[in-house]
């Protein structure tokens, strides 16, 4: 097990620390003036930091390349309120030098209780071709296990082994505590529909020693790739039982909130939503994302010691800081009531 993990940064400012880490990135650039440094980013199962290594790194760039292991000494300190490392010394490690648990991310829950409890809510679907069709994805022993195993994103929300079965079943819990409140939708299209948005992601994203995607991921994305295995699914059920056919107008229906759950043309979705499942099955995607980048957000603050009174840095990807209300109350309020 490692000694040093990122999220122990703030303890060890201004300290040197050797430790293993996988390599995110690596790039050689133009110092101002002359020469060149080499920025890296380092990553273990706490998260990501950036790296700058300013000499005798010609070795380095020859043996080390993203996705590798490697051993590090330098010295942690804060720059413009980030933890970053300054490397003096750097190599390739081998895998036997390395335990992978201990620089891959992994849900904090039982992968096994989540899957049984999705199946639950599937084994309870009154729609039998739906039913059907959901546990042919379960059941499927390559797809199945690797929808179990996969994370949810790259970088952002549920990045992490388990990742993407952990979204799906908070996304659908959401869905059926909902979804009482409008009774235009069908509860189980909808939660067909949260089970299955995403499914494309099992072959847009890699993961190993790292999280990245993969060249299907990059050239066509996890929208059409699960648009694709949606009529794959529909043709292998076909096939599979005769004289049993999945209704098309349904399989249009599920087609339609795969395609449209990322809820705008400009987030990547070919279409917007049209039919109530569609429209609450975008918003509570949305809604399950975004409150996870929330909480990483607020534990990456907590890690930098951020002051509770100060707004997190600045969230590319919602396009503002976010703040967190309970910890501010908790150190301006206490426990106080805020009756009269």
């Amino acid at each position: 097990m490692k000694d040093f993990y990122i999220e122990d940064a703030a303890r060890f400012e201004n300290q040197a620390v050797t430790s293993y880490f996988c390599l995110a990135a690596i790039a050689a650039r133009d110092r101002k003036g002359s020469g060149q440094y080499l920025a890296l980013t380092l990553a273990d199962k706490t998260g990501q930091f950036e790296a700058r290594m300013w000499e005798d790194f010609a070795e380095v760039l020859k043996s080390c390349g993203t996705g590798c292991y490697v051993k590090v000494n330098g010295q942690i300190s804060k720059y413009q309120g980030k933890f970053q490392i300054t490397i003096s010394k750097m190599r390739a490690a081998g895998e036997s030098e390395v335990d992978r648990a201990d620089f891959v991310p992994t849900t904090k829950y039982e992968i096994g209780a989540m899957d049984a409890e999705l199946r639950e809510y599937v084994g309870a679907f009154r729609n039998t071709h739906l039913r059907a069709l959901v546990m042919a994805y379960l059941d499927d022993p390559k797809l199945g296990a690797a929808f179990r195993e996969a994370p949810a994103a790259k970088r952002l929300h549920h990045a992490w082994i388990g990742g993407l079965l952990e979204h799906v079943l908070c996304l659908v819990r959401v869905c059926l505590a909902t979804a009482p409140f409008y009774p235009e939708v069908d509860r189980d299209l909808l939660v067909t529909g949260a089970i299955l948005h995403d499914m494309g992601k099992v072959r847009e994203l890699s993961w190993g020693s790292s999280f990245d995607y993969t060249l299907e991921g990059q050239l066509i994305g996890h929208i059409s790739i699960g648009q694709g295995m949606l009529c794959e699914k529909i043709a292998a059920l076909d096939a599979a039982r005769p004289g049993w056919a999945f209704p098309p107008e349904l399989r249009m229906l599920v087609e339609h909130m795969i395609l449209s759950h990322h809820g705008k043309l400009e987030f990547g979705s070919p279409k917007l939503p049209m039919t109530p499942e569609a429209m609450l099955l975008s918003a509570l995607d949305d809604l399950e994302a975004k409150f996870q980048t929330l909480r990483n957000e607020f534990a990456a603050a907590t890690t930098s010691e951020r002051p509770v009174g100060e707004p997190t840095e600045w969230v590319r990807s919602m396009e503002r800081p976010l703040f967190n209300s309970q910890a501010y109350l908790r150190a301006t309020v206490g426990d106080k009531s805020t009756g009269e």
